[in-house]
Parts: C-alpha cells; structure tokens; sequence
C-alpha cells in the first residue's frame, strides 16, 4: 500500500509540470489550422479545372423505394435533399463563389417551381466548394471510442463523414477527416470531485472512475492515512486524473 501512497506523491511533484504542459497544450490547440485539411486558396480566376465532374446519366432512371421515401412529394425543386436530384456538376468555377448548376429530379420524384408550378428540369445556385470543405456543422461523421482524449497535443483519429441530406456540394459525398478525439464515457466531474471530497478515504472516487486497483489500495489504506485522499481531491479537481477509459468528463 505503501507504494500507491509514493506513487501518488510522486503525481504531486509533477503536478507543476504538468500545468505548464497544459498551458502549452492550450497555445499549440489554439492554432486555426490543428487538426485541419489544408486551406484552399480562393483565386479570381476558376481553381477547378475539370470540365464535368458529375453528369446526368444518359441510361433510363431506375426507380426505386430508397431514395423515394427520403423524398417530398410537391415540394420545391431547388429545396429537394441531393439524393432526389441528378446534377450535372462542373468544376470550372471560382471556389467559395456562387455558380449555376443545371438539375433534374431522378424518377418518380415531383417537384415544382418557385411558381408552385410541375417541373423537371431546374438551376440550382450554390456556392462552389467540395464536401469535405463544408463547414462542420453540414455534415456528420463517426465518433471513435477507441483514442485517449487526454493527451498534449490532442489526438487525433480518421473519421467517416457525409454530408446532410440537404447539402449540396461538389465531389463525393462521403469523405475522411482527421478529427480530434472528443467522446465521453458519461462520467461527471463534479461527481469524481464530490466522491473524492466526501468518501476519497474509502476509494470512492477511483471506483467511479474505473480505475479498481487504485481504488483497492484507497480503500485497504484507509485513504493512505489521509494523504492520498488529499492528493486524489487536488488531482481531480484540476483534471489531471480522469476516467480510466480515457474519455473526456460531461
């Protein structure tokens, strides 16, 4: 027991470099481009030289229920989700900017005019970018449970993303980013804080967190004499230690 006690003075001593640590984790976070795809440059001139990215198929539409029942009867062509539409996607264009794209609605899907009028072929304006340059809150991406989040620098994990079904955008709709580990285990803070205070001496607070051995040793140590209970409240408090999972505090 008597090594759990040292171990956790030991923490104590670290603390110091710890927080600078933390201060220079904050500075390098801080950064606009940490964790980015690389920026692209906005040029007057097109930036997008392909002739056609996308176009319509010249093959007859096959109608099928999967993209039927995501799809509003009547309502406007311009406001369709991109699965109800075929457009023809060109890449000659200013990135960032307005452009024109000649659409259809795929069989089966009715839509109308600005003129609630019955229509079929229609523009459709949007600004030129491709998806994975869709800001983040246009499109979704998978969660990894699997990366430490309580690291200096932060890291990261290759995420799935798609974009919502109502965004429009150039290339392919499913795309990879490097995102920043960011999930939680559903553990509270103030929680780990009010255990460590009111029941540290009995382990309390390293039981809630996963974290059994240490817990144990608490617990048959009575606290290491009330050393290590301290030690626990000031190590929770500042959020060095954290759930044994390695997930960040709700």
């Amino acid at each position: 027991m008597l090594d759990y006690i040292l171990n956790e003075e030991k923490l104590v001593l670290s603390l110091a470099d710890h927080l600078y640590s933390q201060m220079m984790c904050v500075s390098y976070l801080s950064s606009p481009h940490v964790g980015q795809e690389p920026v692209y440059t906005a040029q007057q001139s097109p930036v997008m030289s392909s002739s056609v990215a996308l176009t319509a198929s010249s093959a007859a539409p096959v109608v099928t229920d999967s993209y039927l029942s995501r799809c509003p009867s009547g309502a406007l062509c311009s406001r369709l989700p991109a699965d109800c539409i075929i457009c023809a996607f060109h890449h000659n264009c200013s990135y960032g900017r307005p452009a024109n794209f000649t659409c259809r609605a795929k069989a089966g899907v009715h839509c109308v005019s600005e003129q609630s009028r019955p229509q079929q072929n229609f523009t459709l304006t949007l600004d030129c970018r491709f998806c994975w340059q869709l800001d983040p809150s246009q499109y979704r991406c998978s969660n990894s449970t699997g990366c430490m989040t309580v690291s200096c620098p932060r890291r990261l994990y290759n995420a799935s993303c798609e974009a919502l079904e109502h965004v429009h955008c150039l290339g392919k709709r499913v795309f990879q980013k490097r995102l920043f580990c960011n999930w939680t285990g559903g553990y509270k803070w103030s929680t780990a804080l009010a255990l460590s205070i009111a029941l540290g001496g009995f382990g309390a607070d390293r039981f809630y967190l996963g974290q059994w051995r240490e817990g144990l040793g608490k617990l048959f140590s009575f606290g290491g004499l009330g050393i290590w209970t301290l030690i626990d409240v000031l190590l929770i408090g500042v959020g060095y230690v954290g759930p044994a999972d390695g997930s960040l505090y709700i």
